[in-house]
């Protein structure tokens, strides 16, 4: 339509007389006639002549071309008024609205978006071969996710005003499904071996939940990627991937794919030189290559090498050093010498560094973690190690780094960081529950970048079934420049443990502490501590007799009957004891709890030391690295109550198997006891087993020893009301009647040894495409509490009665000796969730050991609370 135009009007300026000749004339003024919305302005602009210009027939077609080269007409007519250069134009319609139906896979946005910056939206010039191109690219992009039936169709509707408006309508069709991959050549490898490194497989059922059966140009280009690195890994520098077919079935559903190899033959690594400007020693060099001579060669070693030698030139600030390895092969016999090529270029030194991103946190706070500083020489490591730090603070969702150079120099670059601020706190009330703590009600505020700056600030007030809390707590990571940090907790605690798996009693706690972190390296911390700490226990109807022994001294004003009347109460004659008490007539004194000889209210002067070091690449939900840590904590003697310590070690460690798969091994052993005036660990100081952060599968804080029922002297309400403690005959005189266990139960009670651990295979979270805030695992866990110095507090018992009031070891307590078999071991899936309001925990495992007194919990879930 163009051409036709334009030579139309070509032939009117050649041949029309009676407009204008085709004599050179002299444009004494040019008249635009036929504009509607585009300026004229606009065409002046295009115009390659102004008035008072000279112009013959040449000069008119060029005219007529830069016109139509705006895009903004459909037809142009040029006639000349004897001086006047007249041109008439015939606007292009402008879009007045895109309507798109049918898609799904592809998002609105994103069409639009394309159409838009192809000139194609609402307001803009229609241009018709636009249009016909977006179709037919889109028709491509379905395609190439395999979804060979799509169609797409276009239709331009005329409106008033010259206006158009376009309708998309797209039919994405089907996927694809493969059906068979075949691969021929192979005589090395079997094939099986091969197509278990392709991502693309063939249908299975499985295939609705992985979608790893639809065919994919992408995906199947990856998968040939990955079969040419799997030989060239393996010294088969000859391979060659001859031809890929990929043929379609008739209905455009069925995929069938061929892959036509060469193996070659395998060829070992005959000698390793370098050449070039070798700033680094050579030894040191040849130290960071991991191909060796001899060896078979590897494309894997290759590019290790490279980087490490690149990343090492970088360290000394050579950012723009240039390393090629150049393999030469010989074909006689089969080997290869590498020749790693050093050009070091200039050092370069850091101009500036920036942040961008940050709109919460200051830049101080981000500053500060630099490790490589302004204005001195740009060493890599420092550059990723400075990534790493900020990282790790957990005020950040993503955090990347990249150099730019500086214009106008040769030898500076700018650093810039770019982070993506995430929630590092929280205000307002929360609402939880976890199995072990029941309802948890609380309100506070948390915040661990408190105003930006880097400071922890929280206040909280919570209640639960079994605690209720109130706490202040503060701390500045940089007190000091150093990074030397300083930290407060102001607490009030009431626990009820009788609601916590725990035996019945309870505890009221307030305090203050103070403590110091030292940085000691880029990776280690030394924390010390001292504090004030208030105890108050109180012990419910039927306390261990560990804590609190049981049966007091009976009641001497309380008379006694005979068991054998309690037949006809009425017959029951009451007697008092002949010596004024019931010392006779017990089965023996009780058990002496820790309360019995400690008393139940304590105030201690807390001294705690830690030591913790951690590579870890996030602060939450890591996938690398590792962590450890050994804390102290302990009572400061002669101005104490109490006189304990306990140690505790922690430690885990990330190894990714692959991008998708990352084992963790996790383990703690924790001891305490009592010294000077303080016979054993205080038993509300214990350890405890079992549940999220132990041994999941087993209920929470039951693992381990148990404590000794309380016991009770049986007594009965005679018909006139009295009451009177109830007795037998022996041998050796009337005995009163005691029951074993008051409350029937033997309660956890703990003891001064943990020791557990777990190995963890965490594997993508299922239909989630963002994994940056779920971890799903398999998991094998196992541990133990123990106690080394188990007591004597259970009673004796002989043809159902108590003949010893204590005697026998302490339940499931066995003083510590480790044997694998002390262990117990549970095996599950556990999923980890960060949300806005806190983490979700859930775990499904089985305990495949359990002793007849431990309590297993298949499934366990927690939902806001920290961990």
């Amino acid at each position: 339509m163009k051409k036709l135009v334009f030579f139309a009007g070509l032939l009117l300026v050649l041949v029309a007389p009676a407009s204008y000749a085709a004599d050179i004339f002299r444009v004494a003024d040019i008249r635009i006639e036929g504009l509607q919305r585009v300026s004229s302005g606009s065409v002046f602009a295009a115009l390659p002549v102004n008035t008072g210009d000279e112009i013959d027939a040449s000069q008119l077609q060029d005219l007529t071309r830069s016109l139509f080269r705006t895009g903004y007409f459909d037809d142009i007519q040029i006639n000349r008024d004897h001086d006047v250069l007249v041109i008439k134009v015939v606007e292009r319609p402008t879009v007045a609205e895109v309507n798109i139906s049918g898609n799904k896979v592809i998002k609105s946005e994103d069409l639009t978006d394309a159409l838009k910056k192809a000139g194609l939206s609402e307001g803009q010039i229609y241009k018709p071969s636009t249009l016909e191109a977006m179709g037919s690219e889109l028709e491509r992009q379905y395609v190439a996710q395999g979804r060979y039936g799509a169609k797409v169709k276009t239709e331009v509707r005329d409106l008033p005003r010259n206006r158009v408006g376009i309708s998309i309508g797209i039919d994405e069709g089907e996927v694809a499904r493969i059906k068979a991959i075949n691969i021929v050549g192979n005589t090395v490898f079997p094939t099986e071996d091969l197509l278990n490194l392709l991502q693309s497989e063939t249908s299975n059922w499985l295939s609705w939940a992985t979608s790893n059966d639809k065919y994919a140009r992408e995906k199947m280009e990856g998968d040939l990627e990955r079969l040419r690195s799997y030989y060239m890994d393996r010294g088969y520098l000859r391979f060659e991937i001859e031809s890929t077919q990929v043929s379609l079935s008739d209905d455009k559903e069925a995929i069938f794919i061929t892959v036509n190899i060469h193996e070659g033959e395998v060829y070992t690594v005959s000698d390793i030189e370098f050449a070039g400007q070798l700033i680094i020693p050579e030894d040191e060099m040849r130290g960071l290559v991991t191909l060796k001579q001899g060896a078979v060669f590897s494309q894997i070693n290759l590019t290790n090498s490279q980087s490490a030698i690149s990343k090492r030139l970088g360290n000394e600030g050579y950012t723009y050093a240039e390393v090629k390895p150049v393999p030469e092969r010989n074909e006689a016999d089969k080997t290869v010498k590498i020749t790693f090529s050093v050009l070091p270029h200039h050092r370069a030194y850091v101009n500036r560094i920036n942040f961008k991103g940050n709109t919460k946190t200051a830049d101080e706070v981000l500053r500060r973690e630099m490790r490589q500083m302004e204005s001195a020489t740009a060493d890599s490591s420092k550059i990723e190690q400075s990534k790493t730090r900020l990282e790790r603070l957990g005020y950040f969702k993503t955090v990347d780094v990249k150099t730019t150079d500086v214009p106008g120099t040769g030898d500076q670059i700018d650093v810039e960081y770019t982070v993506e601020e995430q929630p590092s706190g929280s205000i307002g009330a929360s609402v939880g529950f976890a199995q072990g703590s029941g309802l948890i009600l609380g309100g506070s505020i948390q915040q661990d970048n408190f105003m930006g700056t880097g400071k922890q600030v929280g206040v909280n007030i919570s209640t639960s079934s079994y605690m209720d809390q109130i706490s202040f707590s503060y701390s500045d990571p940089y007190y000091t420049v150093d990074g030397v940090s300083r930290g407060f907790n102001l607490y009030y605690t009431a626990r009820d443990l009788s609601n916590y798996n725990v035996s019945d009693y309870s505890v009221d706690s307030y305090g203050l502490d103070m403590n110091f972190g030292y940085p000691i390296s880029e990776i280690e911390r030394l924390q010390f501590g001292i504090g004030y700490a208030h105890n108050s226990i109180k012990v419910g109807s039927a306390p261990a007799q560990e804590i609190s022994g049981t049966p007091l001294l009976p009641d001497p004003s309380i008379p006694y009957v005979d068991q054998a009347c309690l037949a006809n109460p009425a017959s029951c004659i009451t007697q008092f004891p002949a010596d004024g008490t019931y010392t006779s007539m017990t089965a023996g004194p009780a058990y002496k709890g820790f309360l019995d000889r400690h008393g139940t209210s304590f105030d201690d002067i807390k001294l705690t030391t830690s030591w913790s070091q951690s590579t870890l690449n996030k602060a939450k939900l890591p996938t690398s690295g590792f962590s450890q840590s050994i804390a102290f904590e302990g009572t400061a003697p002669f101005v104490s109550d109490l006189e304990y310590f306990k140690a505790v070690y922690r430690g885990q460690v990330f190894k990714p198997i692959n991008d998708k798969y990352t084992l963790r091994f996790r383990g703690r052993f924790g001891y305490g006891m009592g010294y000077g005036g303080t016979d054993e660990l205080p038993f509300f100081e214990n350890f405890y087993g079992g549940g999220f952060g132990s041994v999941r599968g087993f209920k929470r804080n039951t693992l381990g020893p148990r404590g000794t029922p309380a016991r009770a002297f049986q007594y009965t309400a005679l018909p006139n009301g009295q009451l009177a403690y109830v007795s037998v005959l022996t041998a050796s005189g009337d005995k009163l009647v005691e029951t074993n266990a008051l409350d029937g139960d033997d309660d956890p009670i703990g003891g001064n040894v943990v020791m557990d651990g777990s190995i963890d295979l965490i594997v993508p979270t299922p239909f989630v495409k963002d994994q940056t805030s779920m971890q799903t695992s398999v998991f094998l866990d196992m541990g133990n509490v123990y106690d080394t110095d188990c007591s004597d507090a259970v009673p004796t018992v002989l043809n159902g009665r108590i003949v010893q009031g204590k005697g026998e070891k302490q339940i499931n307590c066995d003083s510590f000796s480790f044997s694998p078999a002390d262990m117990r071991y549970s095996t599950g899936v556990s999923l980890t969730w960060i949300t806005s309001f806190g983490p979700l925990m859930f775990s499904v495992a089985k305990p495949l050991n359990a002793g007849s007194d431990d309590e297993s919990e298949v499934f366990q879930f927690s939902m806001g609370q920290n961990f």
